[in-house]
């Protein structure tokens, strides 16, 4: 496959590529599911839910739905039940944000509607439940036509709250706050495991309980899909060093650095981590780092190479590359590891 050398975003390079440019097609129909289900559910509950802006459907912002999507197309499922499942995707985000909003504090949109902006945690509370009936009713509703078992449908609501509560119960062990930091392996096969890569393989829960695929298709599509999580996972940390610190959280980048070979570093981080505690708030410029960037930007770039390169098909292995780069732009990363290579 040819790239246009002159397309320096990578968004654009892989928007040259038929097979997405195809599920991103199945991905806007799903999304227009689950918008016409919660604008009922809303209604009735006297919320208006607003009319989409464009980018709601654009590649960049449905970034990770077309990486599962992409999985459900190289298992075999079929493109009616991609519909299906593309709008289930969207439930799972809902839910999802709506969690990470309340326990982070913030509001990331997943339904626009008309309730005061002010009112952003009931906002979140809103998105989940709306989410959790949508994704009811739309498998009720795939049984009506016939399209899946109706006596599957609650094993497959069921089945999405599964993976979703084990990733869920590592974060609910974080709030009281750690009381050492561990080795840097530790934190990827046990926190970073719970806390994102099997989040990363809960778009399957769904169509595991309703579709028969073979143990060599789903495996590596699920480890792959594993691997991307904990890749995206260790450079979320470098960007939430400082907070992570404040709330005594696990965070990759600060057990390299406590556990690393590079006592300067190590004790730049005593020190700010001493002023954080006997002032309430310290300064924790990351780039003050660059060993601990170098080792993770290296950790994260093989996990992330190694994650989408089993999940794309050998045609487009090519694809690697621009979604690397586009994760590291999107996460904010990416002047982060420049720096430390200058």
């Amino acid at each position: 496959m040819n790239f246009d050398d002159n397309l320096p975003d990578p968004i654009a390079r892989m928007e040259q590529v038929p097979l997405l440019l195809d599920l991103m097609a199945e991905l806007k129909s799903g999304i227009f599911l689950y918008r016409e289900a919660a604008g009922q559910i809303l209604r009735q509950c006297g919320v208006t839910l607003k009319a989409p802006a464009e980018a709601t459907f654009s590649l960049r912002k449905n970034f990770f739905s077309l990486l599962f999507l992409y999985s459900y197309q190289r298992a075999g499922i079929p493109r009616h039940r991609r519909i299906l499942y593309a709008a289930t995707l969207q439930c799972l985000r809902g839910m999802v944000t709506g969690c990470d909003n309340l326990l982070d504090d913030e509001y990331k949109p997943t339904l626009d509607t008309d309730i005061p902006a002010t009112g952003y945690r009931f906002r979140s509370v809103m998105d989940i439940m709306v989410s959790d009936r949508v994704l009811f009713q739309v498998l009720m509703d795939a049984s009506i036509r016939h399209e899946i078992a109706g006596d599957r449908v609650l094993a497959a609501a069921i089945a999405s709250m599964k993976t979703m509560t084990r990733s869920g119960v590592e974060e609910a062990a974080e709030e009281a706050g750690i009381t050492s930091i561990l080795e840097p392996e530790a934190i990827l096969q046990t926190i970073h495991h719970f806390k994102t890569g099997i989040l990363f393989q809960c778009p399957w829960d769904i169509p595991l309980t309703l579709e028969t695929v073979a143990e060599n298709k789903r495996g590596p599509l699920l480890e792959g899909l594993h691997r991307i999580g904990i890749g995206c996972q260790i450079m979320d940390d470098m960007v939430d060093m400082a907070g992570d610190i404040q709330a005594r959280r696990h965070n990759y980048l600060v057990s390299l650095i406590h556990h690393g070979p590079h006592p300067a570093e190590k004790d730049r981080l005593g020190k700010m981590m001493n002023a954080q505690k006997s002032a309430g708030r310290g300064a924790m410029p990351v780039s003050d780092f660059p060993e601990a960037i170098r080792q993770a930007s290296k950790t994260s770039h093989r996990f992330l190479a190694d994650g989408l390169g089993a999940l794309f098909s050998s045609e487009h292995q090519v694809l690697v590359s621009p979604a690397i780069r586009f994760l590291e732009e999107s996460i904010g990363v990416l002047d982060l590891f420049k720096e430390a290579e200058s």
